[in-house]
């Protein structure tokens, strides 16, 4: 009763949050289309979510960072004393806030903003290697602290990874300039401690939980945030279920079973899920996603992706239901993108690692339909339906 009390409470406190508003700007994959690039790309690195979670799993071809490929939503923060400006991915999926260096010589640091150490009087530098393993690929540098602005919060001596190497032309085309992690401390590379730990421990924020709203296609490009200290009752509707993390790495929870139109398709005995801001897909084993696509009639293009065809109604037809115990979760047909051609399926299939059970990854093609909770305090996930 008393857990129950605190998770009905602990929405409440409003004085000290923090929005911090997150822009809706072109994808990897949509800057790729648009230059005319994205079919030799795709032939020549092979795509598996999985390997974001499953580094093991990264063919000698394959490129880093892959699943941020279809992100479209990204912050700004800034860093140092002047303050220096950096686009990032808010990513609930990884744990380090790194960012590029001028100490970097990459052509993916070059066309990006880069931290100068040198023109911030608060930087302390570390002699501590940082080397961030993303594919068979890895961002590599050095650990500092400095102080790190997050919307009107002031995170002081911050530890955080100056890049002086970035792997690949993923990062070259990137909308980003570095990722700000949001997973658990156990994630963090070099036993970096997390932002979000430190706005908690200095007492930033009122509450040790956030909340993410992501703005749909109509909405434009405004409106998505990210709320530090609490959770918005004016972007959801109905009350919140809450969901027991299973583990304290990334936020993963049990998913009971996944049903189509009352057909149960995956997870009839349980499996696992990670809610991740960092993957814009909803991901999964590949037959169970096979039946997805064939039930919203997706059919791969010449670029390996999965388009529907028409306007999209008719496939909004398809009820997706995810039930965690006795609570379920409902989304219609879900997509990455849609114009005036069509849209392309938001569902993808995962290769997984044998012996490792079903894994699916609920990522922002999820979020655009439910507002989400991330409760550091009492390990659970809460989510409701978008107002």
């Amino acid at each position: 009763m008393k857990l129950l009390l605190l998770l009905g409470l602990v929405i409440l406190a409003e004085c000290g949050m923090v929005k911090v508003p997150l822009r809706k700007g072109e994808s990897f994959r949509s800057r790729l289309n648009r230059l005319g690039l994205l079919g030799e790309y795709l032939r020549n690195n092979p795509y598996n979510p999985a390997t974001k979670y499953f580094p093991s799993l990264a063919q000698t071809s394959a490129e880093p960072l892959q699943n941020y490929m279809d992100i479209e939503y990204f912050g700004t923060i800034s860093i140092g004393t002047p303050p220096q400006s950096f686009t990032v991915i808010f990513d609930t999926g990884s744990s380090n806030l790194w960012v590029p260096s001028v100490y970097c010589s990459s052509p993916a640091c070059t066309n990006h903003h880069m931290f100068n150490p040198q023109k911030s009087s608060t930087f302390q530098a570390t002699n501590t290697p940082l080397s961030i393993q993303y594919g068979t690929g890895s961002m590599t540098g050095f650990l500092g602290y400095d102080t790190v602005q997050v919307g009107n919060i002031q995170v002081t001596n911050q530890i955080f990874g100056l890049s002086e190497t970035e792997p690949g032309s993923f990062l070259y085309y990137s909308p980003f300039d570095g990722i700000l992690g949001l997973a658990f401390p156990s994630l963090a590379s070099s036993q970096a401690t997390p932002v979000f730990d430190n706005m908690w421990n200095q007492g930033l924020i009122p509450q040790d939980l956030f909340s993410v709203y992501l703005s749909s296609f109509s909405q434009g490009q405004s409106g998505s945030f990210v709320l530090f200290g609490g959770a918005d009752t004016s972007y959801y509707s109905g009350s919140l279920t809450w969901v027991p993390l299973t583990a304290e790495t990334y936020w993963q929870i049990t998913v009971d079973s996944i049903s189509i139109n009352g057909q149960v398709i995956a997870c009839s005995g349980s499996c696992q899920a990670i809610v991740d801001t960092g993957t814009s897909l909803l991901a999964g084993p590949s037959s169970p996603i096979s039946n997805i696509q064939y039930y919203i009639g997706a059919n791969q293009d010449s670029n390996g992706q999965n388009v529907l065809n028409a306007s999209c109604k008719r496939h909004y037809e398809l009820l997706l239901l995810l039930y965690f115990g006795k609570k379920l979760i409902s989304l219609t047909c879900l997509v990455i993108s849609q114009d005036e051609q069509g849209c392309t399926s938001g569902f993808q299939a995962m290769n997984l690692p044998t012996n490792s059970g079903d894994l699916w990854i609920l990522g922002d093609v999820f979020i655009r339909e439910y507002y989400v909770v991330f409760d550091r305090a009492n390990n659970y996930v809460a989510m409701a339906p978008i107002a």
